[in-house]
């Protein structure tokens, strides 16, 4: 019951005023509890942050796709982050924290581990997966395609704020397997 009204108030503090603003008495006021409790849980706004957003994280990470062929499982990958961030507020909170990032390293280090290692991990599925099949060369650069595979798409539902539809995510999936080299 704590953790839930706790989730739910630090997240919705987050995306209202943002990390910076957001302070553990106001999560606690608005989730209803003693700040006490808070504390006793959380020693720092960024320990519950980076809590609470790993269990959002480990909560809502899907079956990475299998479609049986390249060009699906990276489609079936994007389709995936579309879902993720269709929520203008996790828009928002990921914005905003992504810019605390590049003022505290400590922040940047953590979130790495409970954010980006996941994704990346799910994303390598669809690398090694085109690899077993004879999709991709054995030698494939997986970290450039793991940064082709997540980037751009992250790059214009975060920032630009650009369309995503049917169209834009088939030209995308068709790019991002002919970057891979798709033999």
């Amino acid at each position: 019951m704590l953790q839930e009204s706790v989730t739910s108030a630090m997240f919705d503090q987050l995306a209202e005023i943002g990390y910076a603003r957001m302070s553990m008495d106001a999560v606690a006021r608005r989730a209803g509890v003693g700040k006490a409790a808070v504390y006793r849980r959380w020693p720092s706004k960024q320990a519950m942050l980076i809590d609470l957003v790993e269990a959002a994280i480990l909560r809502n990470l899907p079956e990475v796709p299998d479609t049986g062929s390249l060009a699906g499982d990276v489609r079936g990958f994007l389709d995936v982050i579309v879902g993720q961030a269709a929520d203008p507020r996790v828009r928002r909170i990921a914005l905003d924290v992504l810019v605390e990032t590049t003022r505290i390293p400590e922040l940047a280090a953590a979130l790495h581990d409970v954010v980006d290692r996941p994704r990346r991990t799910a994303a390598a599925l669809v690398l090694t997966r085109a690899i077993a099949r004879g999709e991709l060369p054995a030698d494939v650069d997986l970290e450039l395609g793991l940064d082709v595979l997540i980037s751009p798409l992250l790059l214009r539902l975060l920032r630009t704020g650009e369309q995503v539809d049917d169209a834009y995510l088939t030209r995308l999936t068709k790019v991002i397997v002919t970057g891979l080299g798709a033999v």
